[in-house]
């Protein structure tokens, strides 16, 4: 079978071996287990390989580079004029080529791929969608397009449409999916964690505006001023790292929020067993990863009730449900509570 993947995820090639963001490239590498040959469309970056980025392990991995686009700025918009005939050529082209078409969406490049799709009605395909499912979600135009054209069984036909959590009044073609992080030959058992000297809270994520790392800095900055025995580990960048790392700097707070940067899988994971609280306010998110991740290792998610999180962590029999739009007070008499009463955190282990 040859299987071509379209998708906005900006890959890297070195000495012939591709690379990509991790999570998707280990989702990847199992999906390819089953299939002949390889084909990627997707942007490429000549960076340096960065240690949150995986190497596909097919050995018939082939790869088409597309430009990138957006319509941010008024510039962009003109240059997307002249890109995007030349990413629907490309697109067009790979599936022709494929036996097995499969979408990466929400993203610019699913976009356009959502519109040739159209034109291979008896192709089997299969879209990811990645982002937030959640019908009653205020998202972009772009999102709420993509999400019309995939899950409309005329438009995209012999298609099956893997979205995070189960979701009401949904077309036949909706599959809901849940990315597994570990596998069974990782599985330790991890002692109860007590509340009895040092207290560890992580953050684990980009560092934007949609996941709020300051948020977390702000609140732990709170209960240590409360005489609450606490810290912060954190890990991740992205556009928001220094204005959290200048936060940390002018406030005196780095002898207790410690920023790590990014950093590979299996030191992240030791991070979740040492840690008893996940502190995550994030405000958009499609597969919150890091909460699934948190509770596999006895550390108790503080998150927002956005995506399917609410369906994981069980309505807060798992963890604590925030509003996404929660203040760094409530948070705190949250997590005060807890602190003081650690026979209920006992219970959502």
């Amino acid at each position: 079978m040859k299987f071509a993947i379209i998708t906005h995820a900006v890959h890297k090639k070195v000495n012939n071996t591709l690379f990509a963001y991790e999570p998707y490239v280990r989702e990847m590498n199992l999906w390819s287990k089953y299939v002949e040959k390889v084909k990627i469309i997707s942007p490429i970056s000549f960076e340096n390989i960065s240690t949150i980025e995986e190497k596909y392990q097919h050995k018939e991995v082939s790869f088409l580079k597309i430009p990138s686009f957006n319509i941010v700025t008024f510039s962009n918009m003109v240059k997307s004029i002249f890109v995007i005939p030349v990413i629907l050529f490309r697109i067009l082209k790979v599936m022709i080529w494929a036996d097995h078409i499969h979408l990466r969406c929400p993203g610019n490049i699913g976009l356009l791929g959502c519109f040739v799709q159209i034109l291979f009605p008896s192709k089997p395909k299969t879209v990811k969608y990645a982002g937030n499912w959640d019908p009653r979600s205020i998202q972009p135009f772009s999102y709420r397009l993509q999400k019309k054209i995939i899950s409309n069984t005329f438009l995209t036909r012999n298609c099956k449409v893997l979205v995070y959590g189960e979701w009401k009044n949904q077309s036949k073609n909706i599959v809901p999916f849940f990315t597994a992080s570990y596998y069974n030959n990782e599985l330790e058992e991890i002692p109860k964690k007590n509340l009895n000297s040092l207290i560890k809270f992580i953050f684990v994520g980009t560092f934007s505006e949609g996941k709020q790392p300051l948020l977390s800095v702000k609140t732990i900055a709170l209960l240590k001023s409360k005489k609450h025995n606490v810290q912060l580990d954190m890990y991740g960048n992205g556009v928001e790292f220094n204005k959290v790392k200048k936060y940390i700097r002018d406030n005196n707070l780095s002898d207790f929020v410690i920023l790590h940067g990014n950093q590979p899988k299996e030191k992240i994971k030791k991070a979740y067993q040492k840690a008893h609280f996940l502190l995550f306010i994030s405000k958009s998110e499609g597969w919150p990863k890091v909460v699934a991740e948190a509770m596999f290792w006895r550390c108790l998610p503080i998150s927002s009730d956005v995506s399917c999180v609410r369906s994981m962590l069980d309505i807060g029999k798992r963890g604590v449900v925030l509003n996404a739009n929660a203040t760094i007070s409530e948070i705190y008499e949250i997590v005060g509570h807890f602190m003081k009463n650690p026979k209920i955190i006992k219970k959502r282990h």
